[in-house]
């Protein structure tokens, strides 16, 4: 009897110690989840001021987070809207262009009507402007024409629904300004694709790409400069009338342009050419383009 009730005494007393280890795991790991929550239960007006005192210091890492954990809490009302719109704006402070476009579009989605939507699409142009090209911008400050231009070109279509949406809106102006700006861009690619057939004496495949630049960007910054592959080309191809009519346009309308003196283009140096994160300069105008770098913050 004696060993028996030894025998049983045993695997109670295991069970006894898996009970409390059980019962200590389930402590901490609440404690843990508590600690993990230091938001939870905080009146969503004294969270949102916090959210927003982080932002105004520059603390864009921790207002998103804020202000993420705000509408996990708050899904619905004024503040949780104003944090998610404040949410995509502290995303585009950071640097994460492609999660503030992908705030904005929740946004835009579930609050189509809102009285600051106008205000989204703009942020949403700023973010599609410098989307996909921060680091090589910063590190070797390649020129924005000689870049990807599909995010820029949603860009422009973002700023061009402020104009035409909310003409009225304060946002409006500045949008217009960008998107002269951005078809200047769109215009110096156009322009370094005519000089690109230059270079390699394909003249009519340069006149090709500057006629287009002049029909789809009319007024650009670069219209003289199309102008000039025009008259550089049919020099070329012997076509003496329309080179004559080219250089008269640009003795009459742009007198100072160096294709006048030989001075233009002034192609990239062979080492330059074979490394294109050489500071990238165009052939154009022999310059970094520093326009979109000073617009875009």
């Amino acid at each position: 009897m004696i060993r028996r009730s030894a025998m049983l005494s045993a695997p109670v007393r295991l069970t006894a110690l898996l009970l409390v280890l059980v019962i200590a795991a389930t402590g901490c790991h609440r404690g843990a989840k508590k600690g993990d929550r230091p938001d939870e239960g905080v009146p969503v007006e004294q969270l949102y001021e916090k959210s927003h005192k982080l932002m105004q210091g520059g603390n864009w890492s921790g207002a998103e987070a804020s202000f993420r954990r705000l509408v996990a809490q708050y899904p619905y009302g004024p503040y949780t809207e104003q944090a998610m719109i404040e949410t995509a704006y502290a995303q585009y402070k950071a640097g994460k262009h492609d999660d503030a476009v992908s705030s904005i579009d929740r946004f835009i989605r579930t609050y189509p009507t809102h009285r600051n939507v106008a205000y989204m699409y703009y942020l949403r142009g700023l973010a599609n402007s410098n989307r996909n090209t921060v680091f090589l911008r910063r590190v070797w400050s390649l020129d924005p024409s000689r870049r990807d231009l599909s995010t820029p070109r949603q860009a422009y279509a973002d700023f061009n629904t402020v104009v035409d949406r909310y003409p009225n809106s304060r946002y409006a102006a500045d949008a217009r300004q960008r998107m002269t700006e951005l078809r200047d861009v769109f215009a110096q690619h156009e322009l370094d694709n005519a000089l690109y057939y230059l270079r390699r004496d394909a003249w009519v495949s340069a006149v090709g790409r500057a006629n287009y630049l002049m029909e789809t960007y009319p007024q650009s910054a670069y219209q003289y400069d199309a102008v000039a592959v025009l008259a550089e080309a049919y020099t070329h191809l012997g076509n003496k009338q329309l080179a004559d009519d080219a250089r008269r346009v640009l003795e009459l309308n742009a007198p100072q342009h160096p294709w006048l003196s030989n001075d233009w283009p002034k192609y990239p140096w062979m080492v330059r050419k074979l490394n294109p994160f050489a500071g990238e300069k165009s052939a154009s105008t022999g310059q970094r383009n520093a326009t979109m770098e000073r617009r875009s913050k």
